[in-house]
């Protein structure tokens, strides 16, 4: 069930047709499980500095204010899929609205093991979670079509940066590497290296080519719906240990992760 409210009230077609027809803005998305998230701190730091960026500091939401709007999303709700949007305000002296949308929660467990193919694309100010998603929704639908399950961006220097809607880490054997490139910094990523730290599993980031993909033994992919899932191969590279390894060193890190209460 769908629940969108702009600004504690609920939308109106003229709120959401708003939203739908212009596309500037930024969002976060989170899963909630008896009314916390990992990482709620890094979704407020992130929706802050996004309303600096692209709207001024007069736009800057108060975290107080932010968590009450998800708590009155959530209604009685203790488990769901919510996304808060910062959106140009429209008819008022604020700068910005704040759409919550709220959704029935996902499986957080792994799928079978994804086939991405790689696909040249540099999303733009790749810093910010903000709302042109043209080219990731289109570069993935075109790797379905071409018979793939999603696809991992690399950019027109030749490093691999992000895929469609998550992080990518690798395996090489002794630790976990994960991509240096102009990309989003994921909640789930940093959340995930942070927890890597903590149980003492070595990492870290790392310049890395479609040259450099044969060498290393596995992949996932990260992001707020599931810390860990499978790479099965990237192009025609196929990984040797299925990603079993390299997912058993996330979900130690991720069971680390400490929830937030909203």
């Amino acid at each position: 069930m769908l629940r969108v409210e702009i600004n504690g009230l609920p939308a109106e077609v003229a709120d959401v047709h708003r939203v739908a027809t212009w596309n500037y803005g930024h969002f976060t998305s989170m899963q909630v499980r008896e009314g916390a998230v990992p990482g709620l701190e890094l979704h407020l730091r992130r929706l802050a500095g996004a309303s600096l960026e692209l709207f001024g500091e007069a736009a800057v939401q108060d975290d107080a204010r932010i968590r009450e709007l998800i708590r009155h999303g959530l209604g009685d709700r203790s488990a769901a899929s919510a996304r808060v949007s910062v959106v140009p305000a429209v008819g008022s002296e604020d700068r910005t609205d704040v759409m919550v949308s709220v959704s029935d929660a996902v499986a957080d467990s792994p799928r079978p093991a994804l086939r991405v193919r790689t696909a040249t694309y540099e999303r733009d100010l790749p810093h910010l979670k903000h709302a042109a998603t043209m080219g990731l929704t289109y570069g993935m639908l075109q790797a379905r079509e071409a018979g793939f399950d999603d696809v991992l961006f690399v950019g027109r220097d030749g490093f691999v940066r992000e895929g469609s809607v998550w992080n990518v880490s690798f395996w090489d054997g002794e630790q976990v590497l994960w991509p240096e490139a102009p990309m989003l910094p994921g909640i789930t990523m940093q959340l995930l290296q942070a927890g890597l730290t903590r149980v003492g599993a070595p990492w870290s980031p790392r310049p890395l080519t479609a040259n450099d993909l044969p060498e290393l033994r596995a992949a996932a992919a990260s992001n707020s719906q599931c810390p860990s899932q499978p790479l099965a191969s990237i192009d025609r590279v196929a990984f040797s240990d299925g990603g079993s390894v390299l997912t058993e060193v996330l979900d130690r890190a991720w069971a680390s992760v400490p929830w937030d209460v909203i």
